[in-house]
């Protein structure tokens, strides 16, 4: 590995931030909204499935039970 002078490192470093594109205010705001909607959506179909199973593993230990 190379040994760079720690002038020549930094002005490579600055160059490369330069290029960086950052999200607007509204992308990082719809962004947001977006994942707490797939979080809310998640966690409700995550429980309706516990509920279902639960519900069908009740209903079968209590026929056989």
């Amino acid at each position: 590995m190379a040994m760079t002078n720690p002038l020549q490192f930094i002005q490579q470093v600055r160059s490369e931030v330069a290029k960086v594109v950052w999200p607007t205010r509204r992308e990082v705001f719809l962004t947001t909204v977006m994942v707490f909607i797939m979080a809310t959506l998640t966690a409700i179909f995550f429980a309706l499935v516990d509920l279902l199973i639960r519900t069908g593993l009740t209903g079968v230990l209590g026929f056989f039970g």
